[in-house]
């Protein structure tokens, strides 16, 4: 019953404040009560609870308000979602938290060329990179490649202090740091001097055909199109390609289109070509962070319509001055 309502009581009373049901709790009882289709809902959750505590890895707060926000009519239950296992890595698993990383994480599973999709903290990147070591240690693989394009280069990276590799290093640091989570820190250095793990800028892609290959585009939102269609033809055979990006931080400059964007409707019939879309409810860093994300999203809406809305004033406005000064007589 602990592990069920949490340490002072903080489990139900999230339930309490997610849930339509009034839960009555007396000794080791939980009585349920309202009306049928929210003391179902609230039944459903806790089934859902209590089949992850039976496998023993427990639950925290933010697990239980996953759980009671969860779409019950989707095939994936809760309980799958949260005790699905990618990598152990010194008594730390890394999981799916939601259902829509569970379906990204299956997409690549399934096919030969995903796009992740979605705003910053949903894990994007740092689940593709656990995908790319589990295959990596299950020997579906022989290496990883894992790139992004250093949007800020140009005249900057100039000014940077040390070599090519140095300058480049500060745009690559958050690849470099989801390995350093996964794997014993002292390897990581070895299987990049031995070329089984490669971290290289987008433009380092050119030419080249990558055969058993686990291969990483990060922060695609900044590739053109030219880009993007040179990275996704690198593809070789017995590879595995996971594109990551936000479309609402866009670095490019100018007027350039981000081939992020124009991607689906390009590829969106290509067979065993995957595009899983992350949302405000699947961030997984602090709670703020989805509360600032959606508070972004609200504000370019109200953005975009307005400029419709002023577009069509002026449409209008040009429209009436068309005609004026023109006698009437004229005009009819």
């Amino acid at each position: 019953m602990v592990s069920m309502l949490g340490a002072g009581d903080e489990f139900l009373k999230a339930l309490e404040k997610a849930l339509d049901a009034d839960i009555h709790v007396r000794g080791n009882d939980i009585t349920l009560s309202g009306d049928e289709s929210a003391v179902q809902q609230a039944e459903n959750v806790m089934s859902e609870m209590v089949t992850v505590l039976r496998t023993g890895q427990g639950l925290s707060l933010a697990d239980v308000n996953r759980i009671a926000t969860m779409d019950a009519s989707q095939p994936i239950r809760p309980s799958e979602v949260l005790t699905s296992q990618i990598l152990s890595y010194r008594g730390r698993t890394i999981r799916p938290k939601t259902l829509n990383q569970k379906k990204y994480v299956d997409a690549i599973d399934t096919n030969t060329i995903v796009f992740g999709i979605g705003p910053a903290g949903t894990g994007k990147t740092y689940l593709a990179v656990a995908k790319a070591v589990q295959a990596l240690q299950a020997k579906k693989v022989s290496r990883i490649i894992l790139t992004r394009p250093a949007i800020e280069a140009g005249e900057r990276l100039g000014f940077l202090p040390g070599t090519l590799s140095e300058k480049i290093d500060p745009y690559l640091r958050p690849l470099y740091d989801a390995l350093h989570d996964m794997l014993d820190p002292d390897s990581v250095p070895r299987l990049l001097t031995a070329g089984t793990i490669e971290i290289a800028p987008l433009a380092y892609m050119r030419g080249r055909t990558l055969n058993d290959a686990f291969i990483i585009l990060d922060e695609a939102q900044n590739t053109s199109m030219e880009q993007m269609k040179m990275f996704l033809t690198r593809l070789g055979f017995g590879s595995t390609m996971v594109v990551t990006g936000d479309v609402t931080q866009i670095d490019l400059p100018g007027s350039m289109k981000s081939g992020l964007k124009v991607v689906q409707s390009i590829l969106d019939d290509v067979e065993d070509v995957s595009f899983c879309h992350l949302t405000n409810r699947d961030v997984v860093r602090h709670p703020l962070v989805g509360h600032i994300a959606a508070a972004y999203d609200r504000y370019e809406a109200d953005r975009a319509l307005m400029d419709e809305r002023g577009r069509g004033r002026d449409d209008r406005s040009k429209g009436r001055s068309q005609w004026a000064g023109i006698p009437r007589e004229a005009v009819s």
